[in-house]
Parts: C-alpha cells; sequence; structure tokens
C-alpha cells in the first residue's frame, strides 16, 4: 500500500482504537508504548504551532485536538482499569508516581495540585477566552475583508481567480476561529475529567486496597496515591502540552515568518532596552545577600546583545551610504547614452519618496505585479495597450509620497507612509491615525498604523493597503488620461492586429479615405470620453461610412459613437434603469441657437452670464445623483460635452439615440431649466 493510501487510512484505524480502550482491556507494555505516543504526539503538536507562520498553515488543529483529548481519556479508562483491578498499571505510570512523589506523598500530592491548577486556571481558561473573541472578532471582519477583495478586483489590482483565492482564504480563516472556539472547550472539558478520574482513582483504590486485598490504610493509600499520581502525570502533561499550543495557535497575529524568527527580531530591536535590563540586573546583584552570579550572567548576555544590535545598525547604514554615493555616482555620467537617457519623457512614470521604495521589490503582491496586473485590466477595458510604467525614486517628494506623471506632466500625487494602511468609513474616531482624503474618490479616510487594521474592520470600515491606494490612483490618472497615452505607434499596432483579423476593413479605410494620424485622432476622442476602443472592427467600419461624405474629426467621432451603439450606455445603467437628466425644450433651442461651428469643431456660444448659469445648473442637478446621464439633442452632443468637460470631466453625455438603445428602463431625475434676460423656461 503506498503511503498516501497508508494514511488516509490510519487515522480512522487510530480514532477506531481509541474508543476500543474505552471499553476494552489492554496489557500493560500496550498502555506504556500508548502513553509514550500520547506524549511525543503532543509535543509534536506543540513545536509544529510554534514554527507555522500563519494559523491557517495548521488549520487541521482543531480535529487534531478532539482525537488527542479522545485518546487522553482512552488511555485515563485503560490505567484505571489496571490499577483498580491490579494495582499495577506498567512502568511509565509507576515510574512519574514515584519521581514525583520522591518519598513523600503529600509534597507528590502538592505539586500535582499545582500542576493541574496552572492547566485549568491559566492555560486552559485563558486559550479559551482568546478562542472566542477571535472567532467573534474574524467573523465580525469578514464583511469588510470581502469589501476590500471587490475594490481591488474593480480595480484590476487583482484577477478573478485571485479574488477567489482570497475570498476561499477569508472563508477559511473564519472557518477555523469557528472551529477552535469549540475546540477549545474539549480542553476545558479534558482538565476537568482529569481532576475528577484521579479523585476517582484515589478513592477507588484505598477501597479495594482495604475492603478486598485486606491492605492497611497506611499501605493502600501509598500505593493507589502513588500510582494515581503517575497516572495523573501521564494524562496531564500531554493536556498541558495541547493547551499551550491552543493558546499559542490562536493569539498569532499575521507574521511572515515562524514563532523564533519574530520573536529574536522583535526583542532585539531596541538596543536601549537590553540596556536598561542589563543595569537592572547588576543592580539587583548588588543587593546584599542576593546572589552575585546568575544576575551577573543575566547582564552580560544583555549586553552582548545591546552590541550585536549596534553592530548590525553600523553595518546597515555603512551599507546604505555606499549604496547612495554608487548611485549618485551613476547619476553624474556625462556619455551621450546616459544623458539621452536623462532627458527622455516617458508615457507614464511613478515617481516614489525615498522612504517608499520598499514598496517596489520583486514579489508576486508588490507595486511592480500589481502595475503589470492593471495594465493587462485596463487592456481588456479600454482596448488600448497602456504604456510601460516607469517607477524610480525622487529624493526632492516629501516623506511618505508618490507623484504620478504623464508624459512629463505630474497629473496626481499623493501620500503611502509606510507601515500604515487607508481606512475608509465611518467611526474611526476612536481610532489612532492621521485624517487624509482618498485620492480618488475624494473620500474623508484615515491613515491608521496596521496593528489597528482589525479594529478598524470590526467598525465597518474598508481597509486597503497602501500599494492599492497608489494602483487605484495610478488606475484613475490612466483612465482619464489615456487620449494622450494613445501614440501614434500604439494606432499602427492595433491597425495591424486588426488587419490580421479583419482585412477589408483596413484596406477599405486606411490609408485611401483616412491617414494614420485621423484615425489617432477620432480614437483619442473616444477616449477622451471614456469610451473603449476594443470593438476596433465596428468602429473602423463606421469610419469608412463617413468617411466616404466628410473626414470632419467631430464628425467621425459621432459616427464612431453611434456605430458602438449600447456599448455606451449599457455601462452607464445602474440597479437596472438609465438614470438621466434632460435639457428643457426651450433651453436647448436656445442652445442650438447659439451652435457654431469651427476649425475645433462646434460649440455653444451664449451670453456670458447665461453660459455660467447653465453650467451652474448642470453641476447642481447633476451632483444630487449617484450617476446621472446628461441627455440632448444628437445636433448639441459635442458642443455639450465641450461645455462640461472643464467642470464635470467623469459627467457622461448621450444623445437621445444612444440612450435609447441602453434596453433598460429610462428614468427621468431632473431637467435642466435655466432663466435668461431674454425669456423664462
Amino acid at each position: 500500500m503506498k503511503w498516501k493510501n497508508s494514511s488516509l487510512v490510519a487515522v480512522p484505524v487510530a480514532v477506531v482504537g481509541i474508543v476500543l480502550l474505552l471499553v476494552a482491556p489492554i496489557p500493560a507494555w500496550l498502555l506504556d508504548t500508548l502513553i509514550a505516543v500520547n506524549i511525543a504526539f503532543a509535543l509534536v503538536v506543540l513545536l509544529t504551532t510554534m514554527f507555522a507562520r500563519r494559523p491557517l498553515d495548521f488549520s487541521v488543529f482543531p480535529s487534531l485536538l478532539l482525537v488527542a483529548t479522545l485518546l487522553r481519556l482512552g488511555l485515563n479508562v485503560a490505567s484505571t482499569r489496571l490499577v483498580l483491578g491490579h494495582g499495577y498499571a506498567g512502568q511509565v505510570i509507576e515510574t512519574f508516581g514515584t519521581v514525583a512523589v520522591g518519598g513523600n506523598i503529600v509534597i507528590g500530592a502538592v505539586v500535582f495540585l499545582i500542576l493541574v491548577v496552572i492547566q485549568f486556571v491559566v492555560i486552559t481558561k485563558g486559550a479559551e477566552r482568546v478562542a472566542e473573541v477571535g472567532a467573534r472578532f474574524t467573523l465580525d471582519a469578514m464583511p469588510g475583508k470581502q469589501m476590500a477583495i471587490d475594490a481591488d478586483l474593480n480595480a484590476g489590482l487583482i484577477t478573478n481567480t485571485q479574488a477567489r483565492e482570497r475570498r476561499a482564504e477569508v472563508a477559511a480563516e473564519s472557518d477555523f476561529y469557528g472551529a477552535m472556539d469549540g475546540a477549545s472547550k474539549f480542553v476545558k472539558g479534558d482538565a476537568i475529567a482529569g481532576v475528577l478520574i484521579i479523585i476517582i482513582n484515589v478513592i477507588g483504590g484505598i477501597t479495594i486496597g482495604m475492603a478486598q486485598n485486606g491492605l492497611p490504610i497506611g499501605q493502600a493509600l501509598s500505593k493507589y496515591t502513588i500510582l494515581t499520581i503517575g497516572d495523573g502525570l501521564t494524562a496531564q502533561i500531554p493536556a498541558l502540552l495541547m493547551a499551550v499550543s491552543t493558546g499559542m495557535i490562536v493569539t498569532r497575529s499575521g507574521a511572515d515568518s515562524d514563532m523564533g524568527s519574530s520573536a529574536g527580531k522583535q526583542l532585539s530591536q531596541s538596543r536601549v532596552a537590553l540596556i536598561i535590563a542589563a543595569v537592572a540586573a547588576i543592580a539587583l546583584s548588588l543587593i546584599p545577600g542576593m546572589p552575585m552570579l546568575p544576575f551577573l550572567i543575566v547582564a552580560g548576555v544583555l549586553l552582548w546583545g545591546a552590541s550585536r544590535i549596534k553592530a548590525r545598525a553600523v553595518k546597515a547604514a555603512a551599507e546604505a551610504r555606499a549604496k547612495a554615493i554608487a548611485e549618485k555616482t551613476s547619476g553624474t555620467s556625462d556619455s551621450t547614452e546616459d544623458l539621452l537617457e536623462q532627458m527622455r519623457v516617458h508615457p507614464l512614470e511613478i515617481q516614489l519618496a525615498a522612504d517608499l521604495i520598499d514598496i517596489v521589490s520583486s514579489g508576486a503582491d508588490d507595486l511592480l505585479g500589481r502595475v503589470r496586473a492593471l495594465r493587462r485590466k485596463l487592456a481588456v477595458d479600454l482596448g488600448v495597450v497602456v504604456p510601460p510604467v516607469r517607477t524610480r525614486d525622487n529624493g526632492e517628494l516629501p516623506p511618505s509620497t508618490y507623484a504620478i506623471r504623464v508624459a512629463g506632466v505630474e497629473m496626481g500625487r499623493g501620500q503611502a507612509p509606510r507601515g500604515k494602511v487607508l481606512a475608509l468609513g465611518d467611526g474611526l474616531e476612536a481610532i489612532a491615525g492621521t485624517v487624509t482624503v482618498e485620492p480618488v474618490f475624494g473620500l474623508e479616510a484615515k491613515w491608521i498604523p496596521t496593528e489597528l487594521r482589525h479594529s478598524a474592520e470590526m467598525t465597518g470600515a474598508t481597509v486597503i493597503d497602501r500599494v492599492s491606494v497608489l494602483v487605484t490612483h495610478l488606475s484613475s490618472v490612466v483612465t482619464a488620461n489615456a487620449a494622450r497615452l494613445l501614440t501614434r505607434e500604439d494606432v499602427r499596432v492595433l491597425v495591424d492586429g486588426l488587419k490580421r483579423q479583419n482585412p477589408s476593413a483596413v484596406d477599405e479605410l486606411t490609408p485611401s479615405l483616412l491617414s494614420l494620424a485621423e484615425v489617432q485622432r477620432v480614437l483619442q476622442g473616444l477616449l477622451a470620453e471614456r469610451v473603449p476602443i476594443n470593438d476596433l472592427g465596428r468602429i473602423f467600419e463606421a469610419l469608412t461610412l463617413r468617411a466616404k461624405v466628410s473626414n470632419e474629426p467631430e464628425g467621425l467621432i459621432e459616427a464612431a459613437r453611434t456605430a458602438l451603439g449600447a456599448a455606451l450606455s449599457v455601462p452607464l445603467v445602474d440597479n437596472d434603469v438609465l438614470q438621466v437628466v434632460t435639457i428643457a425644450p426651450l433651453v436647448e433651442q436656445l442652445m442650438l441657437e447659439g451652435l457654431r461651428h469651427g476649425e475645433h469643431g462646434s460649440q455653444i456660444v451664449l451670453e456670458p452670464a447665461t453660459m455660467e448659469r447653465l453650467i451652474e445648473e448642470i453641476r447642481t442637478t447633476t451632483l444630487q445623483h449617484d450617476r446621472p446621464v446628461l441627455v440632448c439633442a444628437p445636433q448639441l452632443r459635442p458642443a455639450v460635452r465641450k461645455l462640461v468637460a472643464t467642470q464635470m470631466p467623469t459627467l457622461p453625455v448621450l444623445s437621445y439615440n444612444e440612450a435609447s438603445v441602453a434596453a433598460a428602463p429610462i428614468e427621468t431625475i431632473g431637467v435642466i431649466r435655466v432663466v435668461t434676460p431674454a425669456v423664462a423656461v
């Protein structure tokens, strides 16, 4: 039988064997073997909890805890049967009892009772409470974690597969802490059962020894008390190890290393703390009557640790200086290649302050990895390949600050302080942090220490790590500037790709009807209004028909929009309803009278006061709703879009024809009315 199959059968067989211990007698030698297995098993579980990086790495622990509890109870029953029936329960129990008693039954009994009190009152009670609180906090934090996953998925920071994996991990964490809450009750019950079994064994042993075996009370008390204490120790020592394991695994916080590594690293982070502790140990050694050598040894170890911390800090500072000098030296090269590289304007660039360089690493979930995922997401959503993002440090930026540049011009700036996360939501007043404004949606937020993340999630807040904040900001900047990022070379690549799939659409349009530059201008016009260009074949077919009549850019853009049809309006549907803001007929008539066509497209010419009131009316009406859409006559749509673009760049503007193909009910949520000196409408 293969190992995989044998391990599959071994656990059920072991559980059945444990059940048999409760009813079937076993010889003393087999009891010795099972006691040794029980102790070794508890020790392995304890060490495994210490080396586990996360609680979920030992997710089978609640089930093992139940099996271990059942095994100890079975051994208690088997040993009780041998103690009361034969007055002998194997060498392990007898040796434990003899060593613990040490020639004095009273001392042995007191030591044993102290051990029981430690396990029951301290370890078991504390582990039960921590498991209960951990389960409640984990369950309460699930909605916030799910919202954070959905936010990352919508922003393109993670794929659907990664989202499923993270949701499964959140569910597994909830199930684990819930199971630990229930499993901790087994630990408590096992401790109570152990105390009761000891009392029963002592009373039963004395009764059997005196009534059935005719032993004097002193001899019966000595014999059965030693065996009972030995039996209790063989059961309580593994029980104590399992209780410690329970408390240790439920108190582990999120860490990337095992307990030993984390403890060593964190205890040695402060040199001053070690020096003060060493001075305190020396002071204790000088107290009259106090043994000097032990305290001096402890002080020496602490001072040695402090010196190691200082040497490590000096080495790290020297390496940092050497790195800074190397970077400075490499940056002063005057070769032609280096100068050309420094002169080059990158299409998309992220500049980081010196203290933010740590977010750029080679890990799977670092800034570079998230940017790559964002480029894939934007390519699918917008239909354009976003240029590679250059990431570099900028010593002129304030601490914890990043800047996003498009074609050498800064288009966004924000903060991502080290060791903190961004909390969004209400009820954050009681949590320490720095109040700020979320850079994309302008929401009130607070930068809080990473240690308070769980507390913020308990209040119902959405907590976002600093890399997600930066990447979400980058996504917003790229989407808003997609038209600027679409170069002539990008258009050529898109045209070549379409030509392989639909050669007739490309050959009929370019270069006979439109040049590559004119096609680029149309695509940029669509992207400026956040219209995806991934349906390039349909766009080219519409441009071909329109270009035979006129190659005026505004008309070409409107023809492409008409061809895309429902692709423009369906994404704007909210809760199966398209919420629109219309323009009153008299106002539309006034705007049509002021419509002028020029070299740069159409525009509306009105009196300055009327124009100002019109824009203010549009702003006031649309800001009252979450996802409004402004609709107007097809002849006015380009001019109205230019009118609102500077004040409300994200407000969608559709014509009546475009809104009517949304395949969803249309709900009018507002009407634009303007009072002019000439006419009241």
